[in-house]
């Protein structure tokens, strides 16, 4: 399935709401709440099974997926700002909590993502800052991308969710 062509008009979902969706370890889409399925685009036949990548805008540094999937393949929760590309090509931004799931024996299965409406001065200074890691990433590549990001989160002293949570 080819991907949308962005539109650049914003849709919003209300605030105290969640989209919730859930992945294999591959990240294939195996469940997603009906907030999920309408701010996507996709009806549900075509998310389920699909890469959650479906969803990706390609404003999104790779440097941010890369640092959630490191995160969450070592059994730790993460918090991030996403901004997702419907189908339509209507962008969205959410603040997601992605967190492993585990089965009896303490073994991660899969991964379950709950997203809150972000505030918006958020997604401002995120915009920015996503916008120059894509621009490093698009010359120098994906490393150079996520020292720039690490080298913003030292002189602030804190790590990537403290930042997150923060804002």
């Amino acid at each position: 399935m080819a991907s949308p062509s962005p539109t650049n008009r914003e849709i919003f979902f209300p605030e105290g709401e969640f989209i919730v969706s859930k992945t294999d370890l591959k990240g294939r889409i195996t469940y997603g709440n009906e907030l999920f399925i309408k701010m996507s685009g996709y009806d549900e036949d075509e998310l389920l099974d699909a890469p959650h990548s479906i969803l990706r805008h390609p404003e999104m540094p790779k440097a941010v997926f890369k640092l959630l999937w490191d995160t969450i393949s070592k059994g730790e929760e993460i918090f991030a700002f996403v901004n997702n590309l419907a189908k339509n090509g209507d962008n969205y931004w959410v603040q997601a909590q992605v967190t492993p799931s585990y089965d009896d024996t303490g073994r991660i299965i899969a991964y379950h993502s709950v997203r809150r409406k972000p505030k918006r001065e958020a997604v401002e200074l995120l915009s920015k800052v996503y916008a120059e890691m894509l621009r490093i990433e698009k010359a120098n590549g994906v490393d150079a991308s996520f020292n720039y990001l690490a080298n913003i989160l030292k002189s602030k002293g804190v790590g990537y969710d403290e930042f997150i949570l923060s804002l």
